[in-house]
């Protein structure tokens, strides 16, 4: 009984993730942006301490966008007319991706800013 609630879970928890990639444009930047990437990981022959670095960042990018539209979604259902105070809030879960998003940056440069200026 407990594995089939496990695959059910995992069921859900595909559908929610398919439904982030194909109805919010932000996410759908942050996976064109982990493509280019991740192909530049490979191209650079990234060192296994680089490739953990920056799939770990890539997560929290893509993880707090996912939070990021759960808060907006949650206030737009409890709140559907505008609030200040609810457009605060989104205003902040919106600011929390930027700082990872900011931070990403600059790991990514960290991480392949001496690669690049090898090749010039």
């Amino acid at each position: 009984m407990k594995d089939k609630k496990s695959v059910v879970g995992f069921r859900f928890a595909w559908a929610g993730l398919k439904a982030v990639m194909k109805k919010e444009s932000n996410f759908q930047l942050h996976l064109t942006a982990t493509a280019i990437v991740i192909a530049a990981g490979f191209f650079f022959h990234l060192s296994l301490i680089e490739w953990a670095v920056i799939l770990l960042t890539i997560g929290l990018v893509l993880i707090t966008e996912m939070i990021n539209s759960v808060i907006e979604r949650i206030m737009d259902f409890t709140q559907p007319g505008y609030d200040e105070r609810i457009k605060e809030i989104k205003d902040i879960a919106a600011g929390v991706v930027l700082v990872t998003a900011i931070i990403s940056v600059v790991v990514g440069a960290l991480i392949f800013g001496p690669k690049v200026m090898q090749l010039l």
